[in-house]
């Protein structure tokens, strides 16, 4: 692969990702031919197949796949190069793309603005979604680092912990639970539980809690999103387990309540995610040195 040019490699990357030559064409904007042209001399170049038809669909072969890793590696370090020099040039900060689970948005952007006081000139972009979907974008040098929960010991993921995450039972205000002290677990066995969707960390958590206490409870529905449980509870469609940083506002303003349950709040680790392989700019290790040193201040939360 010692003659492939980066554009090549652009080029091969684009059309891994979309799995079409035409689609690939347009996100670059060149013309068909052109892709296919560039692909057809990458592969000579490897000495075998990149991509494999099954059927009318484009996949990559193992090879192709092999290459797809190194290239994103290639890429990523290039963008932080180019954007190394552009700060350079211009004395501005370059860019930080940070992505986080959703439960730490109700932090994240307070954390960003802090660090971007620190660094006037940097530009940050900030991508939320789910744990799973994190992990992929940061194997895949789709972001520089990631705020979650510690990764699956599969991931190839470097995970540093910063700060707590409390989890509690939350009800409606008016609950007959909600008045009362010392609460054991066997008092919610016949409580309507509201559980968040297959999958969730949060739900995991909490399947792993009444295992531990042997206990069963009635779940009484299943919704997705810390946001549409939140507004579930209040309204007393049941109790549920979330994350401290999820009811802040609504603790504060009365609109919901924390069970006083025995051995609660349960934590979690808010833990900064990186690439093991990925060397980081410098703009990167300044933001790992402030979430580690600061980091817990702003992840605190009232419970």
């Amino acid at each position: 692969m010692k003659n492939a040019t980066l554009r090549q490699l652009r080029i091969f990357e684009a059309v891994a990702t979309t799995l079409s030559y035409s689609r690939a064409a347009e996100q670059l904007h060149l013309t068909q031919p052109a892709v296919s042209m560039q692909i057809s001399q990458l592969q000579e170049d490897a000495g075998q197949p990149l991509f494999v038809k099954t059927g009318k669909r484009l996949v990559l072969s193992a090879p192709g796949e092999a290459l797809l890793r190194h290239t994103r590696r290639i890429l990523d370090q290039v963008r932080i190069a180019d954007e190394a020099m552009a700060a350079s040039r211009s004395g501005e900060g370059g860019l930080l793309h940070l992505g986080v689970v959703p439960t730490a948005h109700y932090f994240a952007p307070a954390l960003l603005m802090a660090f971007k006081a620190r660094h006037p000139g940097i530009r940050f972009k900030l991508t939320v979604e789910r744990r799973e979907k994190i992990l992929a974008m940061l194997q895949e040098h789709q972001l520089d680092v990631a705020i979650g929960g510690y990764p699956p010991s599969e991931a190839d993921v470097e995970a540093e912990t910063f700060a707590r995450n409390p989890h509690c039972i939350v009800a409606p205000p008016n609950h007959p639970l909600a008045a009362k002290r010392k609460l054991t677990w066997a008092d919610l066995r016949t409580e309507d539980f509201i559980f968040r969707e297959p999958g969730s960390a949060t739900r995991q958590f909490l399947e792993h809690l009444l295992q531990s206490q042997s206990l069963q409870v009635n779940v009484s529905m299943e919704l997705s999103g810390n946001e549409t449980v939140k507004q579930a509870v209040m309204v007393g469609m049941g109790i549920s387990f979330l994350s401290a940083h999820v009811f802040q506002v609504e603790l504060a303003a009365g609109m919901l309540a924390v069970l006083d349950l025995q051995d609660m709040p349960k934590m979690l680790d808010w833990c900064l995610l990186h690439r093991r392989d990925a060397v980081p700019s410098d703009l990167g290790a300044a933001f790992r040195d402030f979430v580690l040193a600061d980091g817990a201040g702003f992840a605190a939360c009232r419970i």
